[in-house]
């Protein structure tokens, strides 16, 4: 059985492949999270798969309604211009596909309370949250 639903997660991309790392912790805590969902990741520029390559993906698999979701801090240019156009390619495309789309998470207020409560932690005079990508599970020595 093939998941009804898919979620894109959908960034920017850069030339520094390190950058994409917490795209692709998230893709996996997602993937757990959601074992019914087919959960992607797609980039604007130079990181693949695109918009197109990963909706073409999911709507090849039979997936009905796919949610994309831009993985921005904020509305800038790209969201305001470029992510409508490519939606409404992919949406021309496959006509019988629910493509859904939300604001960037950067606007959604649970996520700046997150970052908010992060950035209290990282000054308190206890230990502070490592930055690591090991998410601070290592020990502290002290000397």
């Amino acid at each position: 059985m093939h998941a009804r639903q898919g979620l894109i997660l959908f960034g920017h991309g850069a030339r520094d492949a390190r950058w994409r790392e917490p795209f692709d912790r998230l893709h996996a805590k997602l993937s757990a999270l959601l074992p019914d969902c087919a959960v992607r990741l797609a980039f604007l520029e130079l990181m693949t798969p695109s918009l197109a390559d990963a909706i073409d993906e999911l709507a090849g698999a039979g997936v009905a309604t796919i949610t994309v979701i831009p993985v921005f801090f904020g509305q800038g240019g790209h969201l305001r211009r470029d992510f409508p156009v490519l939606v409404e390619e992919c949406r021309a495309k496959y006509p019988s596909v629910e493509i859904r789309t939300s604001p960037a998470v950067g606007e959604v207020d649970s996520v700046l309370d997150a970052i908010a409560e992060y950035c209290a932690l990282a000054l308190s005079p206890a230990p502070s949250p490592d930055p690591s990508p090991a998410g601070g599970r290592g020990e502290q020595t002290t000397g």
